[in-house]
């Protein structure tokens, strides 16, 4: 009896293990099946990863390279098994029946789902509470996409993309997979816009002649830069001057591109789907945990001073917050002059602060 002892103690720490850690293999599978199905039209369940990678951050700059490789980023790929557990809303059943249905090995099948299961076990009500949000907002999985090419070819091939891009809208008589199943997409309109709103060309682009091939003369202006404090920084190149979906691009040489947003609502799909005009408490999602801010009415005020070492600290995320209900000056008089805030502070809530412009640095 005292060996029988012995033999279990030695076992179950060992059988503990393969449940809360992954083979290289069985990575490499998920990973490999994600960028396959990624390629697919209309690809419900890694159309609902990527947005969701998108949205929390966990996908980083670049979503697309993000979700062709996920084994080389095994934050990303543990966000993404989580976000799949969500779509099946955390129930282990329908978890390993998406799984088959993204033609895992059989051998794969149950140590992912063991190990996603027990990782995400104590997170189910708030894991189900955010797909709930998330819905709201979700306009369907926007997939079909290739393996992103060498950096050279980035913008070349920009323009010839436009026509798969996010705004595409879809034939009338076709069917459009979401996260909740199959329906009918919208009907074609007279027009239809074919411009991409994608984001992370712009990242590569160096030059004012490739900005104005890429969007027409007439869509791009050069005006004066300034930071998001107001300080003056040299020139910069506006896409859509004076609309709703205007967007500022600063060239920093070797030290890579500025792309500004201060304008909602707004077509781009931006990094980390942050906008301006998101509330602060999106912000603090995405970040995973309250940040410090500088008070209003002050020097650099409203601007995010630390992340706090969230999920956006090194980030290239520059965000200046403003306060929209601002007539109860006893409240006001909280948050302004020479000192910093807690972003979870109380009285924000009540102030209705938002994004009022974000600017992302490429790495």
């Amino acid at each position: 009896m005292k060996r029988l002892f012995v033999l279990v103690a030695l076992i179950f720490p060992l059988a503990l293990s393969a449940q809360t850690k992954l083979s290289e293999t069985v990575a490499a599978d998920f990973s490999a099946r994600v960028a396959h199905h990624y390629t697919l039209k209309n690809d419900s369940i890694t159309g609902y990863i990527a947005e969701q990678l998108n949205r929390s951050g966990a996908g980083g700059l670049d979503i697309d390279s993000t979700m062709f490789n996920l084994k080389n980023d095994l934050p990303a790929l543990d966000a993404a098994l989580k976000y799949l557990y969500q779509y099946s809303d955390c129930n282990r059943q329908r978890f390993i029946t998406n799984l088959r249905n993204m033609d895992l090995q059989t051998n794969s099948v149950f140590p992912l789902a063991t190990y996603t299961a027990n990782k995400y076990k104590n997170d189910t009500k708030a894991l189900l509470e955010d797909k709930s949000d998330f819905l709201k907002t979700y306009t369907g999985p926007v997939t079909g996409k290739q393996p992103p090419a060498a950096m050279a070819q980035a913008t070349a091939s920009a323009s010839s993309t436009a026509s798969t891009s996010t705004g595409e809208t879809a034939a009338a008589g076709t069917t459009t997979t979401t996260a909740e199943g199959t329906a009918p997409a919208a009907a074609a309109t007279t027009v239809v816009d074919t411009r991409s709103w994608e984001v992370k060309p712009l990242f590569q682009v160096r030059t004012p002649e490739q900005l104005v091939e890429m969007y027409g003369k007439d869509n791009v202006t050069q005006r004066d830069a300034t930071d998001l404090a107001g300080t003056k920084e040299g020139e910069a190149y506006v896409i859509y001057p004076d609309t709703d979906d205007e967007l500022e691009v600063q060239f920093d040489g070797e030290n890579g591109n500025i792309l500004t947003f201060s304008h909602f609502p707004s077509k781009w799909k931006s990094p980390y789907g942050i906008k301006a005009g998101d509330p602060l408490e999106k912000l603090i999602k995405v970040n995973g945990r309250p940040f410090r801010i500088n008070a209003f009415e002050w020097t650099n005020g409203g601007l995010v001073r630390d992340w706090q070492g969230g999920a956006l600290e090194g980030k290239g995320v520059v965000i200046q917050l403003k306060a929209n209900n601002t007539g109860d000056p006893k409240q006001y008089d909280q948050v302004t002059g020479d000192k910093t805030l807690r972003s979870d502070l109380p009285v924000l809530k009540k102030l209705d602060v938002i994004i009022q412009s974000v600017a992302f640095k490429s790495n």
